[in-house]
């Protein structure tokens, strides 16, 4: 069954004719050269038409090239003619943002460093430690431990996450691990890699495994950027080295560029750089 070619691809294809090249095109989406042109090979053979001729001076266009470069022309203007509408609608405009548990609420407690009211964008936050789907729009700004990988997301490294052993106090041995249902973070299951067999209890959200920490039940794991300012519990080991992280702010390539969405990115980006070198 054929398949219609994906608006991204018709997108990157876009650029390539408009920039006259591979790199410049590379450069101004934000992706490898390598990545455009498998791509670009992959939508020559699902049309099944050449649209390049690869040559000294670059990606020229074929005539079936300079054809769908008159078509997607068109469709750039529409996709214009709707960021316009959508920028005209009244109030600001929701930009969904997705964290894990701490990074939420380290956004949602310093809410006033990085945006006011009045501003065109309004964020909204959605907790979830697993990924949600970015390329689907399920959120339009994701925050994760690692570089994506797939094609159409966008990654911007904005510092680093690093993590430490919290308890009441160091007397406490015991470990609150993982109840049934709760996430498989890299702390977790560092934490039954490591301590498994010295568990004395389990919570299926990290907040009830704080408030069981406070209460002196066990000891738990959490980033440092949370756990030394944390009431009731202190830090009883050093950094583990083995659960650092980097951290990035991850959205779609299309998506990106919304005037809402740069913002917000643009914000995040300011306010956690700034929070690491604090």
């Amino acid at each position: 069954m054929k398949t219609d070619p994906a608006w991204t691809d018709l997108a990157y294809f876009a650029s390539i004719a408009r920039q006259g090249g591979l790199q410049r095109a590379a450069d101004d989406l934000g992706v490898s050269a390598a990545t455009l042109s498998r791509r670009m090979r992959a939508l020559e053979v699902q049309l099944g038409r050449r649209l390049f001729l690869h040559g000294a001076e670059g990606y020229a266009l074929t005539a079936d090239g300079r054809a769908l470069w008159d078509r997607t022309q068109r469709m750039e203007a529409v996709a214009t003619e709707i960021n316009l509408w959508r920028e005209a609608a009244q109030g600001p405009v929701c930009v969904r943002i997705s964290a894990g548990t701490w990074t939420a609420r380290e956004l949602a407690e310093n809410l006033p460093a990085y945006w006011q009211p009045g501003m065109h964008w309004l964020p909204e936050f959605v907790h979830c430690e697993e990924m949600m789907d970015i390329a689907r729009r399920e959120v339009d700004i994701g925050i994760r431990n690692a570089r994506p990988t797939q094609a159409w997301l966008a990654g911007r490294r904005v510092g680093s996450v690093r993590f430490a052993v919290y308890a009441r106090g160091p007397e406490v041995t015991g470990w609150i691990g993982p109840a049934h249902g709760a996430p498989r973070t890299p702390s977790m299951l560092w934490l039954k890699a490591h301590h498994g067999d010295r568990i004395v209890t389990k919570a299926n959200c990290p907040q009830l495994a704080v408030a069981l920490a406070t209460a002196g039940i066990g000891r738990v794991v959490l980033p440092t950027f949370m756990g030394d300012r944390l009431p009731g519990i202190t830090r009883v080991s050093d950094e583990i080295e083995e659960l650092a992280s980097g951290q990035w702010l991850i959205s779609h390539q299309d998506g990106r560029n919304e005037p809402a969405v740069r913002a917000a990115l643009d914000a995040l980006a300011e306010y956690l750089t700034r929070a690491e070198a604090a």
